[in-house]
C-alpha cells in the first residue's frame, strides 16, 4: 500500500476530511498504445514537455496521493517522483486492471483515475465526481461530456476491490458492465470550447492536442 504521509489534517471547521484527502489519484499509464506506433504513450511530447507532466499538474491539487499505474521498468517514470503500481493480474487484461492495482494498493479510501493520455483534465474533477456520487447515492462516479461516458475517468471505493479481483479473474474486461452491477452516477461537463477529456491516442490526435494547447491558450 501506498504511504499517505504527509496528508492533510483533519479540517476542524467542516469536521470533515476535504475531499482532496481522502482521494488517492492514480495515473493509468499501461496501454500498449498501438495506434500511436507503440511505447510509453504519456510520455509523448506535448507542447515541449511529457503529456504525463500536463496530466499530473492538473491532477494534483485535487489529491492527496498520487500514483502511476504502469508495468515494465518504473525507472522511466522516476522524474515524476510518484509510486509506480504495476497490474497484478497477468496477461494486460486491460484498464479494469490498472483499476484494480489503484484500488489495493491506495492509502485513501476513494481512488479517482485518469488515462495517461489526457492533458485537459477539469480541475474540478475529483469535487464533481465525489458530489454526483453523493447526490445519486452510487458507490461511483464516472465522468461524461458531449452526450458520451468516460468510463476509465472515474471515482472508486477503495472497498470495491475484492470484488473487483473477483470479476476480472472470472473473465470481466468492460468497465461499465462491471460498475452497472453497483451503481454509478455520470458527472457532465461541456465540450465547448473543448472537451476537458480529449485523448490523444494517434500522432495526429497529439498534434490537435498542441493545437488546443498553443492556439486556444489552454493552460497545462
Amino acid at each position: 500500500m501506498v504511504s499517505s504521509k504527509g496528508l492533510c489534517p483533519l479540517n476542524p471547521t467542516k469536521g470533515h476530511w476535504p475531499l482532496e484527502t481522502v482521494t488517492f489519484g492514480v495515473v493509468l499509464a499501461g496501454g500498449l498504445a498501438r495506434r500511436m506506433g507503440g511505447g510509453d504513450k504519456p510520455l509523448r511530447l506535448l507542447a515541449g514537455r511529457p503529456m504525463l507532466e500536463h496530466v499530473i499538474g492538473r491532477l494534483r491539487p485535487q489529491c492527496g496521493a498520487l500514483a502511476i499505474n504502469a508495468n515494465g521498468a518504473p525507472e522511466r517514470f522516476a522524474a515524476y517522483g510518484l509510486p509506480v503500481l504495476p497490474d497484478t493480474i497477468a496477461e494486460n487484461p486491460g484498464p479494469l486492471a490498472g483499476i484494480l492495482a489503484a484500488m489495493e494498493a491506495s492509502p485513501l479510501p476513494w481512488i479517482v483515475t485518469i488515462p495517461g493520455d489526457s492533458p485537459f483534465l477539469p480541475l474540478d474533477l475529483v469535487a464533481r465526481l465525489h458530489a454526483a456520487r453523493e447526490a445519486a447515492g452510487t458507490p461511483m462516479a464516472c465522468a461524461a461530456s458531449g452526450g458520451y461516458t468516460h468510463p476509465p475517468i472515474a471515482l472508486w471505493p477503495r472497498d470495491l476491490a475484492p470484488a473487483l479481483r473477483a470479476a476480472i479473474s472470472a473473465g470481466e474486461r468492460k468497465i461499465d458492465r462491471w460498475t452497472a452491477q453497483y451503481g454509478v452516477a455520470m458527472a457532465e461537463w461541456p465540450c465547448h470550447p473543448h472537451d476537458p477529456f480529449f485523448n490523444a491516442n494517434t500522432p495526429e490526435e497529439l498534434a490537435e492536442a498542441e493545437l488546443l494547447l498553443l492556439k486556444a491558450g489552454i493552460l497545462p
